[in-house]
């Protein structure tokens, strides 16, 4: 499907500067760009691209100014903001390609399950008993819903997703191949003779409105309750998220991160790749958490923390610097006592 830049203005509310009939079918990176696509500049360090950028429109800030001769066949949409309304499009082209409702076969839906208007449902998907899907909900090839499972609107499970028994997935939630949600908790103990016991786990999980779970994460279900996202949370590829965790809105975990049993996220937290979080611990609002980072304790709001054990940024970054000098700190410390000892021979 192709789009002038007249007609892509008009979503954006922006303005054109050049051919308005031009046309594009694609999007593209500026250094990149191929006639017939669509890019855009807000950062200042790529604006070399755009006066040799083969690109058809370029979507730019209002107040750029060009330094040098822009390509002839370059049209320009100028916007009050060229990163947000790039955006934008990606999330109108992202619509555009998601599937036409339809029911594929073969798939299996429980007689009692309850499916809503204009949903996908891919081959070989398995959708279980007492389960209820929303409206406009996408459901690619694999996926297993489990019994009671609870999905709402505008929710997109990718291929080979698995919702376990009694989980409730919020609305305009994605969940990205792989992803196990409601698995066991992490519950064994020892009995008498030091063999471990598994503990059943009866809670759930519940997945706020808006939450984007990456490829192959797991949110475990609670032992009895429920382990809790809220809404607008993301979580990259490869999250561990231990049950009974509440994890606060807004809050994202980078790639390989794992928070323990029972610790409660505060909200717009930002946390880096590998993070550890230990159990029964409370994060605080607005924390931000550096890449590889151990946390055993508590954190207050607005805390900037890291290493292992993590503690402030600031102090970190200075005990570093004191780290990395230790084997000259060492060094001298060794002729300094040599000295010591030669002047208290009288050397």
């Amino acid at each position: 499907m192709k789009f002038s830049a007249e007609q892509i203005a008009g979503i954006l509310e922006g303005t054109v500067e050049g051919n308005a009939a031009v046309e594009v079918h694609g999007l593209a990176k500026i250094e990149e760009g191929k006639s017939g696509e669509l890019s855009f500049l807000s950062n200042p360090k790529y604006e070399e691209y755009i006066y040799v950028t083969n690109s058809s429109i370029c979507i730019v800030n209002e107040d750029f100014k060009p330094s040098k001769e822009l390509p002839k066949t370059l049209t320009l949409i100028r916007v009050e903001n060229a990163y947000a309304c790039f955006a934008k499009l990606l999330e109108f082209y992202d619509q555009m390609k998601r599937p036409q409702p339809e029911i594929q076969s073969p798939s299996f839906i429980s007689e009692d399950a309850v499916i809503g208007e204009g949903c996908f449902v891919g081959a070989f998907a398995y959708i279980s008993k007492g389960a209820k899907i929303g409206n406009n909900v996408v459901i690619y090839s694999g996926v297993n819903v489990g019994e009671n499972v609870t999905i709402g609107d505008n929710t997109t499970l990718h291929p080979n997703a698995v919702i376990y028994r009694d989980c409730v997935i919020g609305q305009g939630c994605t969940i990205h191949s792989g992803a196990v949600i409601g698995a066991d908790g992490f519950g064994f103990a020892p009995d008498e003779k030091g063999v471990f016991q598994r503990i059943p786990q009866i809670g759930n999980v519940i997945l706020e409105d808006n939450v984007d779970i990456g490829a192959n994460t797991t949110v475990d279900r609670a032992t009895m309750g429920s382990t809790i996202v809220r809404k607008g949370a993301k979580l990259d590829n490869l999250v561990q998220i231990g049950h009974n965790v509440e994890l606060g809105s807004n809050t994202a975990l980078a790639a390989q991160a794992g928070i323990a049993g029972s610790t409660k996220v505060g909200s717009n937290v930002l946390i880096g790749g590998q993070v550890g979080l230990a159990g029964h611990i409370k994060i605080g609002d607005r924390v931000m958490i550096a890449a590889q980072s151990g946390v055993g304790g508590n954190v207050e709001d607005d805390k900037v923390i890291m290493g292992s054990p993590a503690f402030d940024n600031k102090e970190y970054k200075k005990s570093y610097i004191g780290f990395r000098k230790l084997p000259d700190i060492m060094d001298r410390l060794k002729e300094l006592e040599k000295s010591i000892k030669n002047q208290a021979k009288g050397e």
